[in-house]
């Protein structure tokens, strides 16, 4: 089920650079605040970003984060200032928020709920971050979610990470972005590294969570796409295009729109 991308990078990129520029420039923004975890996708991103020529501030917020995604993000970071001069940097240590939060929240019996709750609230804190940021400099959250996290199956959390102004590489597979990120050069030990949210302070990673690679993913909403049905797969295809349904199903409240409540007219 590997995946090969067959992006045309340099026309993507030039796209998504004038996307993001005159996007900005219609909301009469400054320019773009992203939160760097040491990933493929906020690379990306936040290079795209930084082609524009805007002011893109990239701003690290560290909750008990694993040393290697620390090390990660700051190799790319130094490496984008060194090529964009209009790339500035912030740190924002969160740990003591997140504790302080721990200590006011009462505890929950349910050991697994209260885990993920707590995961949910690092993403959370990141994005009241890059708001209050946004706010005092007048830019937009730029997003870094992929096709397959954001559209697959909503592999983020619901304003966490989910709560963005713009989301430059929503339409791109994961095998896309990295497509682009060796296009553009980000570090070679991001390009390298084994995708994960780093939102529960170990070393998980995101197939570790999700039961099936991003290719295997990938593979399994291409083929839902064209209508294909769980009885036409065996062997691994069928667990994980089951895998994929069950996430896509449980996951909807995240990808679709807030429902709302309709007041019938004759109540008016």
């Amino acid at each position: 089920m590997t995946k090969i991308s067959t992006l045309q990078v340099a026309q993507v990129n030039a796209h998504i650079v004038s996307w993001l520029k005159s996007y900005a420039e219609k909301a009469n923004v400054q320019g773009f605040v992203i939160g760097i975890s040491g990933g493929v996708d906020s690379a990306v991103t936040s290079t795209l970003c930084a082609q524009t020529g805007l002011p893109t501030l990239c701003v690290e917020m560290p909750i008990y984060q694993a040393e290697s995604q620390v090390n990660r993000a700051q190799e790319h970071i130094a490496q984008l200032m060194e090529r964009f001069p209009n790339v500035t940097e912030t740190r924002v240590d969160l740990t003591p928020i997140f504790e302080s939060f721990k200590t006011e929240v009462p505890p929950s019996k349910d050991e697994k709920a209260y885990f993920l709750a707590l995961a949910n609230t690092r993403a959370r804190l990141r994005m009241s971050t890059l708001y209050y940021l946004a706010g005092i400099h007048g830019r937009l959250v730029v997003g870094t979610g992929n096709k397959v996290e954001d559209f697959g199956v909503g592999f983020y959390t619901k304003y966490g990470d989910g709560g963005v102004d713009v989301s430059p590489i929503a339409d791109l597979m994961k095998s896309d972005v990295y497509a682009l990120g060796a296009f553009l050069n980000i570090p070679e030990s991001i390009q390298q590294a084994a995708p994960t949210d780093g939102l529960f302070g170990d070393n998980r990673t995101d197939e570790d969570q999700l039961g099936a690679s991003y290719d295997e993913l990938e593979w399994a909403m291409l083929a839902a796409a064209k209508g294909c049905q769980m009885d036409e797969f065996e062997g691994r295809q069928r667990e994980v295009f089951s895998i994929y349904q069950r996430l896509n199903q449980a996951n909807k409240h995240k990808m679709n729109p807030i429902p709302v409540c309709l007041i019938p007219e004759a109540f008016r």
